[in-house]
């Protein structure tokens, strides 16, 4: 399959938040109106370089995604006119997925109404838990009642399709406050469901606190539990489990992550954002104002290139392509070490294989990332 064959999709990397939040490791910036007028401008600019240089060589986007950070710190008028830009400068599908993510406490009713007359048909909050409790050791803010209200306004803004993410394992969260949150959160009616097993990023205040025997560390088995029950509650809800945290109405996987896990390719603007295009991976400068002082010269942001061998490429769509409950197809796996790799990963429970697919075991999907480690 040529490049011009595949799918494509645009990520946009809004860097703002409130406030960053206990567990978060991600490159941002405090929102305040001077850094989000210069990362405007800056966008602006990136957007324009990557038009005049053909990045995209013309081919029609099938995704466009709005990160973060909180990309509903900026206004919402802004956020439109960044949507209305993209797709006055690149042709875009009329069946395009268009994300953006969301804090409940970071929307009116009216920013909603503006995004999704703008084009923006999907949206993601950040509900991480429906239990009151639980933000605090985790440094998020708002209420459990935000989430609910801004579901309820999303809807009436006229989104049909809605994310909600979720954390388990947090501090303090027993098998039956999640279980909760599980029952909570589908009386909402979302058409997606993100379930993420908390994890300690090294360098964040949760580390901190962990170390300081101020909270105590997750716990291994009960996020074990916590992964095995929302698997058999969503299920019975009517979700289909499609990748190892996603789960989604039929007709409702994320199009745009798709790409990432199946070797799809994407443009990524904003600060720190990733991409891949041609078989080159690249990356921009994870820092604002150097971001911005590139673009005033007239310069791509850019702080890595690699270009991936045939071998390279391989192990990426499997990595990637793992991630996925259905596995990777058997046949495109052509270099012997990944086989014998694939082999030591079957012995030890984490990977099952028949003569046309490989994919993770329950065992395997609770240790992804190892598995992603053995394989690179």
């Amino acid at each position: 399959m040529s490049p011009s064959d595949k799918d494509l999709g645009l990520y946009v990397h809004v860097p703002f938040c409130r406030r960053r939040c206990h567990f978060c490791a991600f490159y941002l910036e405090i929102a305040q109106p001077d850094p989000m007028a210069l990362f405007h401008s800056a966008l602006t600019q990136e957007i324009s370089l990557h038009r005049r240089q053909e990045s995209l060589d013309g081919r029609c986007l099938q995704s466009i995604y709005f990160g973060g950070g909180t990309p509903t710190s900026l206004p919402a008028d802004q956020l439109a006119a960044v949507l209305t830009l993209i797709r006055t400068t690149w042709p875009t599908d009329d069946t395009a997925e268009v994300t953006v993510e969301a804090h409940p406490s970071s929307v009116t009713a009216r920013d909603l109404t503006i995004l999704a007359d703008a084009g923006f048909n999907r949206i993601s909050f950040g509900a991480e838990s429906m239990v009151d409790k639980d933000f605090a050791s985790i440094g998020r803010f708002g209420r459990v009642q935000d989430t609910a209200a801004a579901v309820q306004a999303a809807r009436l803004a006229g989104f049909t399709n809605i994310n909600l993410d979720l954390m388990y394992g947090l501090p303090g969260q027993s098998l039956r406050d999640w279980i909760g949150t599980l029952e909570s959160l589908i009386t909402l009616a979302p058409s997606h469901i993100s379930c993420y097993a908390l994890t300690i990023e090294e360098g964040t205040r949760l580390a901190q606190d962990i170390a300081r025997n101020l909270i105590s560390p997750p716990d291994d088995m009960l996020q074990i539990d916590m992964e095995a029950a929302a698997e058999r509650f969503l299920a019975e809800a009517g979700f289909s489990r499609y990748e190892i945290s996603n789960y989604a109405k039929s007709g409702y996987d994320c199009r745009h992550n798709l790409l990432y896990w199946t070797g799809g390719e994407y443009l990524g603007l904003g600060p720190s954002a990733q991409s891949y295009l041609h078989g080159i991976r690249f990356g921009n400068v994870a820092d604002l104002g150097a971001y911005a002082s590139c673009l005033n010269g007239d310069r791509l942001p850019m702080t890595n290139r690699t270009i991936l061998s045939t071998s390279e490429r391989q192990r990426d769509a499997l990595v990637f392509g793992l991630r996925l409950l259905r596995g990777v197809p058997r046949k495109t796996i052509t270099v012997a070490e990944r086989d014998r790799q694939i082999d030591e990963l079957i012995a030890k429970g984490l990977l099952d294989a028949d003569h046309d697919l490989v994919r993770l075991t329950s065992l395997g999907r609770r240790y992804a990332d190892t598995v992603a480690e053995q394989l690179f």
